[in-house]
């Protein structure tokens, strides 16, 4: 039966979406591949996305839960964030999603 509840928890999504200072972008990446890297425990797999010809973005984050993420936050992420937040026009807005849905794609 646990097996069975365990099927129906829902993942989280932590989203940022920001815009950085004039090709900062490239920069802004590999701080977040940096900072994804040390994630682990309900570490569920990361997105960033950039909108075509512009410094705009969006990551998501995805956790097994909100806790998970919350324990994932050492001190060299908080490091690595710090390089990171000069890096931005201003704060990005961030929020946390359940996901509710999840369709996996059909193609091999």
């Amino acid at each position: 039966m646990s097996e069975f509840l365990d099927f129906l928890k829902n993942k989280f999504a932590y989203v940022a979406i920001g815009e950085f200072k004039p090709g900062k972008f490239a920069e802004a990446k590999e701080l977040f591949t940096q900072a994804v890297a040390t994630y682990h425990e309900g570490f569920q797999g990361a997105y960033l996305l950039q909108e075509p010809a512009s410094d705009r973005g969006i990551a998501i984050i995805f956790w097994e839960s909100i806790e998970n993420m919350e324990a994932n936050q050492n001190e060299i992420v908080q490091e690595i964030f710090k390089h990171m937040n000069p890096l931005f026009v201003h704060a990005p807005n961030t929020s946390f999603y359940e996901v509710v849905s999840e369709i996996p794609s059909t193609e091999g």
